[in-house]
């Protein structure tokens, strides 16, 4: 795995093998990903989201702690990921960092607490599957407009964005800020060194 440029996010590129049956690669593992970031993932949560073309999810987070940490690939298709740093404090805060995810190089994408995610179909029926760390909790969950001006995400245009009700009436990252939604950097990163302390000892809990 590989470290993007906002830190908490990393890519994982996957030695693919194949033979005149198929492919075979290995999505995940707990190890590398723990030894990559030195922080385990507790799997709380899978997910899978089928989409049109255009489709654009997100931008979303939880509050912290304990957030949601995820890690993502797209099994059919492909997807535009985004990670977005909405951590007030942050030396990247508002930057955004965008990967392709598809069915042909088979990466994968880890983002920790505390970041947004967004992605957008690039073709029909694009299917991503993600873990969580933590189980969907609407209370705790949040959003960002993802055609915010002041982000400025480069998204696709040749497709016309199709975004849900709920994703259309998102806050830009400025009202979210002056709302106090949004999570803090220094927090976060006391977080993830819990999370370390934790999977260092073998604890199945998640720190409180």
């Amino acid at each position: 795995m590989k470290p993007l440029g906002i830190e908490g996010s990393w890519l994982h590129e996957p030695q693919i093998f194949t033979d005149a049956r198929g492919g075979f690669h290995e999505w995940f593992r707990a190890d590398a990903l723990t030894e990559a970031t030195g922080r385990p993932l507790r799997l709380a949560q899978a997910n899978c989201s089928v989409s049109v073309r255009g489709t654009l999810r997100g931008v979303h987070f939880a509050d912290v702690p304990p957030g949601q940490a995820k890690y993502v690939t797209c099994v059919r298709g492909a997807v535009l990921d985004v990670v977005v740093d909405i951590r007030v404090g942050s030396p990247t805060f508002g930057q955004w960092e965008a990967v392709r995810l598809d069915d042909e190089a088979r990466a994968a994408l880890f983002l920790a607490e505390g970041l947004g995610h967004a992605f957008m179909a690039l073709t029909d029926d694009a299917t991503v599957m993600y873990l969580c760390s933590e189980g969907y909790a609407p209370h705790r969950e949040h959003g960002i407009h993802p055609l915010d001006p002041a982000l400025g995400i480069d998204w696709p245009r040749d497709a016309e964005p199709l975004l849900s009700e709920k994703d259309a009436q998102a806050p830009t990252l400025e009202q979210a800020a002056a709302l106090g939604l949004l999570p803090d950097y220094q927090e976060c990163r006391a977080y993830y060194a819990r999370l370390g302390e934790s999977g260092a000892v073998g604890s199945d809990e998640a720190p409180q």
